[in-house]
C-alpha cells in the first residue's frame, strides 16, 4: 500500500545538473585570480610585520644602549660637585704656600691631588669626559659664556678663561663649561678720521 500522507506539493530531490566543461573553465580563472590576490595581500602583511619587528628590534637595541650609556647621568652630575670642590680646595693654596708647607701638609696636598685624579679617571672610565675649552672657539652647545674679557691678542669669541669645567657623557652634554670669552681688538677709528677741519 502506498503512503499518501506526503504532501502533494513536495518534490523529490532533483539530481545536480552536470557542469559543462565551458562553465568549469570560466570559473577556474576567477578562483586563480582570487587566490593570487589573497596570496599577495598575505605576503604584504607578512612583509609589513617583518619590517615592524625589525624596527622594534633596532629601537629596543638603541634604547638599551642609551640606557647603559646614560644610566649614571644623575649620579655623575652629583659627583661633579665633589670634583669641583676638590679642585677649588687645591686651587686655594698658591704656589708660595705649597713651597713653605711642611712635609705632612705636602703629603696631605699630594693625597688630595691623587684623589682628584682618581675621581676624574673613574668618571672617564664610565664615559664622563672633561671638556678642555681654553683657547677654543666658543660653542654654545658645549659652553656657557659668563662674561667677556677685552683681549686684542686673540680673535673675538675665543675662550680665555674657564670658570667651571664642563663635562660630557657619551655624546651628550652633562654640564656646559662656564667660560669667559675674548672681545677681541676694539674697533677704534684711526687718528685724524672723523675730525673736521675749519675752513
Amino acid at each position: 500500500m502506498r503512503d499518501t500522507s506526503a504532501s502533494p506539493n513536495a518534490t523529490a530531490p532533483q539530481p545536480e545538473e552536470p557542469v559543462s566543461p565551458q562553465g568549469a573553465a570560466a570559473a577556474e580563472p576567477d578562483l586563480v585570480a582570487a587566490a593570487a590576490q589573497e596570496a599577495a595581500a598575505l605576503k604584504d602583511k607578512l612583509l609589513r610585520a617583518l619590517a615592524e619587528m625589525e624596527n622594534l628590534r633596532k629601537r629596543t637595541e638603541r634604547e638599551v644602549a642609551d640606557s647603559r650609556a646614560y644610566a649614571i647621568t644623575a649620579f655623575a652630575r652629583d659627583i661633579l660637585n665633589v670634583a669641583d670642590n676638590m679642585h677649588r680646595a687645591l686651587g686655594a693654596l698658591d704656589v708660595e704656600l705649597r713651597k713653605q708647607a711642611d712635609s705632612s701638609l705636602k703629603a696631605l696636598l699630594d693625597g688630595v691631588e691623587l684623589t682628584e685624579r682618581e675621581l676624574l679617571n673613574v668618571l672617564d672610565k664610565h664615559g664622563v669626559k672633561k671638556l678642555e675649552p681654553l683657547g677654543q672657539k666658543f660653542d654654545p652647545n658645549l659652553h656657557q659664556a659668563m662674561y667677556e674679557v677685552p683681549d686684542p691678542s686673540v680673535p673675538a669669541g675665543t675662550i680665555v678663561q674657564v670658570v667651571q669645567a664642563g663635562y660630557t657623557i657619551g655624546d651628550r652634554v652633562l654640564r656646559p663649561a662656564l667660560v669667559a670669552i675674548a672681545k677681541g681688538a676694539s674697533k677704534t677709528e684711526p687718528p685724524g678720521q672723523g675730525e673736521t677741519t675749519a675752513a
